[in-house]
């Protein structure tokens, strides 16, 4: 038996798994974050071994047929390697790009960045978390100093009075969570949930608002007008702990009800009764997720819920105040240690001298040979293969054809590229349009570290042996390393590259140099920062001060701009996207597993919608965007706005409608929002 956790979502439940030919997976109690309860994938978790669609030998394309060959290991590194060389000497080091995942592991991601800008030399280097948290990431970094998803233990949602769910469905995409909602509402606690549509943590609730998807930010600047016409300032809390509160209540001033209605949709009346209730509670907290912040203004709409939690003094208290659900496994560790392009290990600054010269201390090279800040995650996409872009890419963890904003265009990019690698478990979308395939192992068959949406570093154990033929990640980049001629050798033990992570973090935000896998399995997870061996961690952050150079929370003046793309004559309904409980991201494990239902994409919409383009439930409806087309079939429901229409993005087809438009502070592409048009 093995304790270990689900490979899925950012709670990263723990499960036991008995059984080495096929793995069964049992509840692990003693867990705090989930207490033995898992969702239906996670019961499934072991669903994917033995497949017939699991990857065990490399693959070469060959480009003039476009039929894979079986190769082995060395001719399939000899090749990469040799393709890069020939491409880095004609194009510079720019030339070749890396994109990792938000499901890798600590130890991956780290190594990930590391051999980029090392063996690599290339600044060329994001991942798909850019598309998870990074407005969150932005938007807390600028209020507090410090970006940690969620600054407390998940199980304190039970301990406040009020919770604001912004964009939220937790209900279906980490059910063990929404058990903290349901003994909330037991004490006498009240749930608020902000959606357009009513969704089944929306049946959870004691109050649900329904926004036109894209107007969040000015139901905020609208509840935070009330706040201050009604005296709920804590006018204490923010003179001793906070800065720049004078120009954000200007800047409300003129957000009355009647004006939130007209954008929101929002009745003035639900308005009002909203701010009375957190005006009038003792303990109130603001949570966002992706509904919220995958927008083009993502990164304004959390600062302006942030705001609102720092005028009730919420922030840097027990029981209160803001944090962001993250999505992926590791959404919050795959981007502290070195994934993102303007990042190092520990939260470091690339462009930063004095992290530069730390990290290559540890890493045994000149800080002058690091490369500087690369593209974001789109906007590398949107440059493979270009003039002044990458010609070469590397992807783990990631499926980009269908996870990808207008992925039409970023799967045309793609093609263009003289190299295309890819690792992974299965055959892919992606990888099915790549030179080379690597197979990968998966969480089960490799032991690594994970940190999850509280900030609880946990330590995932190999349970089972992998297929013949089948290498880590950590294996794969060690032989590319080697023949790349780097100049300081790759190491493939997880346990020696988590105690190196420590050495690159220590004196960092995110430091995590405390902490071991003694201490993770001993303590059931570790909160960083943890800087040392007798640091207990921090459960809770910003109890004293916040990690600003005055320990002050920053307020910050935000104002609505809208979604980049409205409804127009050609175009007259929202369409907005998102998750299924039984699926999970691009759905290229979810959907192989047999025991999961794969039920295909559908088109949510309102029975007035669908009588006025003349569409029954069940019927094929056509959705058409500027940037493409896709059919599916209808869904009717009365639990949608009528003017907007909603698509799960787990199948090919959703993200070739989104809008590829940029939050300007986090690169978010706008994924919630844009303007289509139905058709029977």
């Amino acid at each position: 038996m093995t304790e270990t956790h689900c490979p899925y979502c950012s709670l990263q439940c723990g499960m036991r798994l008995t059984g080495r030919r096929s793995p069964e997976v049992s509840a692990w109690e003693e867990f705090p974050v989930n207490e033995g309860g898992l969702c239906r994938k996670g019961w499934n978790a072991a669903g994917l071994y033995n497949n017939r669609d699991r990857l065990t030998t490399p693959l070469v394309r060959d480009r003039a047929t476009g039929e894979f060959r079986p190769v082995s290991w060395d001719e399939a590194l000899d090749t990469i390697a040799e393709k890069l060389t020939e491409l880095q000497a004609e194009h510079g080091p720019d030339s070749v790009a890396v994109f990792g995942g938000g499901g890798l592991t600590n130890e991956k991601a780290y190594q990930l960045g590391k051999f980029a800008r090392v063996a690599l030399g290339t600044s060329q280097i994001d991942y798909n978390g850019r598309w998870c948290m990074s407005s969150a990431a932005s938007a807390g970094t600028r209020a507090f100093g410090l970006d940690r998803g969620l600054p407390f233990p998940l199980q304190d949602l039970e301990r406040t009075d009020v919770a604001v769910l912004v964009g939220s469905n937790l209900a279906e995409t980490m059910p063990p969570a929404a058990r903290h909602l349901d003994a909330l509402r037991e004490r006498g606690g009240t749930v608020v949930v902000i959606d357009p549509r009513r969704t089944a943590t929306a049946d959870r609730a004691d109050v649900v608002l329904q926004p036109v998807p894209g107007t969040d930010l000015a139901l905020a600047l609208g509840v935070l007008h009330l706040l201050v016409a009604g005296g709920h300032v804590d006018e204490q809390y923010v003179a001793e702990r906070t800065t720049g509160f004078e120009d954000v209540r200007r800047s409300v001033a003129s957000w009355w009800p009647e004006r939130v209605e007209r954008v929101t949709g929002v009745p003035a009346a639900e308005v009002r009764a909203i701010a009375q209730l957190l005006g009038n509670a003792r303990k109130v907290m603001v949570l966002t997720a992706r509904g919220a912040e995958q927008h083009s203004q993502g990164s304004d709409t959390v600062l302006a819920w942030i705001n609102v939690a720092l005028a009730l003094g919420q922030c840097g208290t027990t029981y209160g105040g803001y944090g962001c659900l993250t999505g992926q496994g590791n959404g919050q560790g795959g981007r502290e240690h070195g994934q993102k392009a303007d990042q190092l290990p520990g939260y470091r600054m690339i462009d930063d001298p004095a992290a530069r010269e730390h990290v290559a201390g540890v890493w045994g090279v000149p800080p002058e040979s690091l490369p500087g800040k690369g593209r974001s995650a789109y906007e590398l996409l949107d440059a493979l293969g270009t003039e002044t872009g990458p010609k070469a890419m590397l992807v783990f963890g990631s499926n980009i054809v269908v996870s990808a904003p207008n992925a039409s265009h970023v799967t045309r990019r793609l093609e263009s590229l003289d190299l295309l690698v890819v690792a992974d478990i299965v055959l892919s979308e992606t990888a099915a349009i790549a030179d080379v395939v690597l197979p990968v192992t998966q969480w089960a068959e490799e032991t690594g570290t994970m940190t999850n949406l509280e900030g609880r570093v946990i330590l995932r154990r190999r349970a089972i042996t992998p297929p013949s033929g089948v290498r880590s990640d950590l294996d794969v980049l060690q032989g590319l390393a080697k023949r790349l001629d780097s100049p300081i050798p790759f190491e493939t033990d997880p346990e020696e590259i988590f105690a190196e992570l420590g050495l690159a973090t220590r004196g960092g935000k995110a430091d995590y140099s405390g902490i071991t896998y003694a201490r993770i399995t001993e303590e059931m997870g570790v909160f960083w920062p943890c800087p040392s061996a007798d640091h207990p961690g921090t459960p809770r952050m910003f109890l004293e001060e916040f990690a600003t150079p005055d320990g002050r929370a920053r307020f910050h003046a935000v104002e609505h701009r809208g979604a980049a793309e409205q409804p127009d004559a050609d175009y007259p309904v929202h369409l907005t996207t998102g998750r299924v409980l039984a699926q999970y991201q691009s759905g290229a494990q979810t959907r192989r597993v047999r025991d999961l239902p794969d039920t295909g994409a559908f088109v949510e919409m309102h029975p007035m919608l669908a009588g006025r383009i003349g569409a029954a439930d069940g019927a094929t409806v056509r959705v058409t965007t500027r940037r493409g087309t896709m059919t599916a079939p209808a869904r009717v429901v009365d639990t949608i706005r009528p003017d907007t229409v909603f698509v799960p993005f787990h199948w090919v087809g959703a993200n070739r409608l989104t809008n590829d438009a940029l939050d300007p502070a986090s690169r978010m592409p706008e994924f919630k929002v844009c303007a289509a048009a139905v058709t029977a």
